[in-house]
């Protein structure tokens, strides 16, 4: 009984993240079962989504700019730091986000992002 109850909470733990695209011609991504704890762009890169990154992932640049649809209590709060390159992206939004600092807290939900158009950028 103890492996079934705390399997159920392992698996009670998991998200489901949608993927939009605002460059032509990509269809949105589903992916189920992703665990918590993971930032957004670790998740897309995993998944062979492209979302550029050109510090590498830890917020020292825009590139990894996205919007954030649904679901944004379910990631870390925005910091002092990642605002400030947020004012720096291409076209920010109320929702934009860094890839890099969208951290899943421990729980569960659903979550949907926008990926800007990423042929505005020159390679990483």
């Amino acid at each position: 009984m103890f492996c079934i109850t705390f399997a159920a909470k392992l698996i009670g733990k998991m998200y489901t993240i949608k993927f939009n695209f605002e460059q032509k011609g990509l269809e949105p991504v589903v992916l189920n079962n992703v665990e918590a704890g993971q930032s957004l762009l670790e998740i897309a890169l995993t998944n062979d989504i492209e979302l550029h990154h050109n510090c590498g992932g830890v917020c020292a640049c825009s590139t990894c700019h996205l919007y954030v649809e649904k679901g944004a209590d379910h990631i870390e709060e925005l910091s002092d730091k990642e605002e400030d390159f947020i004012d720096r992206a291409v076209n920010p939004r109320l929702n934009s986000r860094l890839g890099c600092q969208c951290i899943l807290i421990d729980e569960s939900g659903q979550i949907e992002v926008t990926l800007p158009d990423q042929t505005q950028f020159l390679g990483e």
